[in-house]
């Protein structure tokens, strides 16, 4: 393993016109040097029209660490239910490539500057110093899993971004390596990157510089460290989002210091999932306290406040056209909802949709999440139930869940509570990847 910082690359804007911003004197590599302002770099004829030229390549290095560039009408929470665009600003070299007749912006920047803004990006900058450094190792490890781990082989037949479909079943799953021109996407679908358009703070710089060059290992491998916003009571397992691979580190965990009373806590077995969802156990992700909420959620995420227990409601009208419009399959009228198969956190990760022309399985839990809402439903742990019933066909469905996201790994706002407790950093980790070590893997 090499004991270097490694530079990364980051896929943060595709169009067919990029307007950008040089703030300060950058090395262009059509070997001009640009002063600061306004630029414009267009896909034409298979190549990148600037500055009147054609080009096969171009990319522009900052002179100085004072510089930077600005990104314009950069998308964020694609698909989600906060999307918007925004002007990014970022440090670091700015490279254009050429990919799908489109530019693709890409920002090459090392691994301890990108975390700088991934955790005031995923974050509040405001958050206390224990969840931060907790949040600088996992984003870390999840960042370079793929790219410093050795490739270990496998039989295994299915792939990372699959999609199986038969007459009867359409199972997906989204991955990493969906990307092949940069490590990784600056958006939700990898970590939120936003440069350094989001304020930073002394406590982001600490909290990464205490814990440089360090991440999660088992069994000498760097962990493929997950997170999301609330595991809903109980985390998941991984291979129930994802490839059927089991990480021993990322096997679901009761998001509490004990275990709540009055549950059977299989939650594969749909009666106890049902219990669990529809009740509101103690859990450290189970709060409103909106000083701990402030530290994990931005400014638009705290247009969620539902976000551990919540309830969505469709008219036959509206979840018939939701779901031909979001899965492009006519179903006609919805007759049921059953969930074929759960997690052990309660996420469905297989659903049968009965309609009265189709009568699918739909899976995995992110899948299902889409076919479900208009940009992603919280969670995939629901359940169902239906009323006013005219000739066998529900009138209303209402969906009432638990947690928001896919719930693997770290719970951002359970370890937000746990850092309020006055866990450390090393305990909150450890709480979440069961039997995983901290190791510093360069100085």
């Amino acid at each position: 393993m090499n004991n270097t910082e490694p530079t990364i690359h980051v896929g943060i804007l595709s169009s067919s016109q990029i307007i950008f911003v040089l703030n300060g004197l950058f090395f262009a590599s059509n070997g001009r040097i640009y002063q600061p302002g306004k630029k414009v770099a267009i896909f034409r004829k298979g190549k990148i029209l600037f500055d009147g030229e054609l080009l096969d390549n171009l990319s522009f290095e900052p002179l100085s660490d004072e510089c930077s560039f600005e990104l314009k009408n950069v998308s964020i929470g694609i698909g989600f239910h906060w999307e918007r665009t925004e002007n990014q600003r970022f440090k670091g070299e700015l490279e254009f490539i050429i990919k799908d007749f489109r530019l693709t912006a890409i920002n090459l920047i090392t691994v301890e500057d990108y975390l700088t803004s991934v955790i005031s990006s995923e974050m509040s900058a405001t958050a206390s110093l224990e969840l931060l450094k907790a949040h600088a190792v996992i984003s870390r490890s999840w960042l370079l899993n793929p790219i410093i781990n050795p490739i270990i082989p496998t039989n295994n037949k299915e792939t990372h971004g699959l999609s199986l479909r038969n007459l009867q079943q359409i199972i997906k799953y989204y991955e990493r390596n969906a990307h092949t021109s940069f490590d990784v996407c600056a958006d939700d679908h990898c970590q939120r990157y936003q440069g350094i358009t989001r304020a930073s703070t002394a406590a982001v710089e600490k909290a990464i510089e205490a814990t440089r060059g360090e991440v999660l290992m088992y069994e000498g491998r760097i962990c493929d460290a997950r997170f999301s916003k609330s595991c809903g009571g109980i985390t998941e397992a991984f291979e129930n989002c994802w490839a059927p691979e089991r990480h021993p580190y990322l096997i679901p965990v009761i998001d509490n210091n004990e275990t709540p009373t009055g549950f059977e806590l299989d939650l594969t077995v749909e009666a106890n999932a049902e219990k669990w969802i529809r009740k509101s156990p103690a859990a450290y992700c189970n709060t409103t306290d909106k000083k701990v909420l402030a530290q994990v959620l931005n400014n638009y995420d705290q247009e969620t406040t539902d976000f551990y227990r919540w309830k969505v409601e469709y008219t036959q009208a509206e979840i018939s056209e939701l779901l031909a419009r979001r899965s492009g399959i006519d179903f006609g009228e919805i007759i049921d909802l059953i969930p074929m198969k759960r997690g052990e956190s309660g996420r469905i990760i297989e659903l049968q949709i009965i309609g009265t022309k189709k009568v699918i399985i739909v899976g995995k839990e992110l899948e299902i999440r889409k076919w479900l809402s208009n940009s992603h439903l919280y969670s995939s742990a629901f359940v169902v139930d239906k009323s006013d019933v005219v000739d066998d066909i529900p009138q209303h469905f209402t969906l009432t869940g638990a947690g928001w996201g896919h719930g693997v790994g770290l719970c951002q706002i359970g370890a937000a509570v746990m850092g309020e407790k006055g866990f450390h950093y090393n305990e909150i980790l450890l709480h979440y990847f069961r039997g995983a070590e901290l190791k510093k893997i360069y100085p």
